[in-house]
């Protein structure tokens, strides 16, 4: 039975191949261990495998995970990357090092204005709906701008990069299409702010066409910890 240490160096494995595949360096590419829904010790495991960027989807969760490992395990980077009410934003701001699907004007108000003094500015990434799903959160390339110049006058955040959820697809050619875009809309904010850095963007499924468009995080969470419970 392959355990957390195994799977986490078969997915280091998969991300060195693609990175390979188009010449681009290992090094500009993090993974992003997401561990929703899974135990603490789970983390621990993963941790001591060496990772130590976590993803996590749901604030409460997320919290009291952060709260529980802070003292022990100061080192771990954490990154909220699910939907965000406003009324739990005080949350994200207060607890996570990173915020991947601010799409709203009124969200990244509310973390800057609710991000503790003692800490350094929230990293955040602007979502978007590259592939115009009614169902998928994230905003329109046209409104990518204007939020970014709001991100960038708030100065408890700093404004990283673009996320997005693309299509769930085996279609290589939609794959490619998608990143491909987000690409180009990545290359178009870093024109207008040289500090952004990050394009977050491929799962498990489609991790190769996503590092082949420049992607320089991937999120990969059931490959690691094995299948969600959500039940739980």
């Amino acid at each position: 039975m392959t355990t957390i240490a195994d799977r986490l160096a078969i997915a280091q494995r998969r991300i060195a191949q693609a990175a390979q595949k188009c010449a681009r360096q290992l090094s500009s590419i993090r993974l992003l261990a997401v561990s929703k829904t899974k135990p603490i010790e789970d983390i621990i495991a993963a941790y001591q495998a060496g990772q130590r960027c976590f993803g996590e989807n749901y604030v409460q969760e997320g919290a009291e995970k952060i709260t529980a490992l802070k003292g022990d395990f100061p080192d771990i980077e954490w990154h909220f990357i699910g939907p965000l009410q406003s009324n739990k934003t005080n949350i994200v701001a207060q607890h996570f090092d990173w915020m991947h699907t601010v799409s709203r004007d009124k969200i990244a108000q509310r973390l800057n204005d609710q991000r503790p003094a003692e800490l350094a500015p929230l990293n955040v990434c602007i979502q978007i709906n590259i592939s115009a799903e009614d169902t998928k959160s994230g905003i329109d390339a046209a409104q990518m701008l204007p939020l970014a110049e709001l991100i960038a006058q708030l100065p408890n955040l700093a404004l990283r990069g673009l996320m997005a959820i693309p299509t769930a697809t085996a279609d290589t050619e939609l794959q490619l299409k998608e990143f491909s875009m987000l690409n180009n809309l990545f290359q178009e904010l870093k024109s207008h702010y040289p500090n952004v850095d990050t394009l977050s963007m491929g799962m498990s499924n489609d991790l190769d066409s996503a590092i082949s468009c420049g992607s320089t995080m991937v999120r990969i969470g059931s490959a690691i910890f094995g299948e969600r419970n959500y039940a739980a």
